[in-house]
């Protein structure tokens, strides 16, 4: 049986805002307007993370920034 461990890291508004995404006053988020090649930023973390095993499960964006949800495979001999 396959067995996985997870992580949620946070990540502030301030890295994102004018590079991956922008939100309004309202909350309102979209990737509208946003050069292709500042996704630049959000792709860095994405395969930062990859290398490490991770695979990422979900983001949440907000106004304050975003969430982000991993998972890995974990070995049968390392679960408690």
């Amino acid at each position: 049986m396959d067995r996985f461990e997870y992580s949620v890291t946070r990540h502030p508004a301030e890295a994102f805002r004018e590079t991956a995404y922008f939100c309004t006053d309202h909350g309102d988020c979209s990737l509208e307007d946003v050069p292709v090649d500042q996704a630049a930023v959000l792709e860095d973390l994405l395969n930062a993370r990859g290398r490490q095993g991770w695979e990422l499960v979900q983001v949440i964006f907000g106004r304050n920034g975003l969430l982000a949800f991993w998972k890995r495979r974990v070995a049968d001999d390392a679960v408690s």
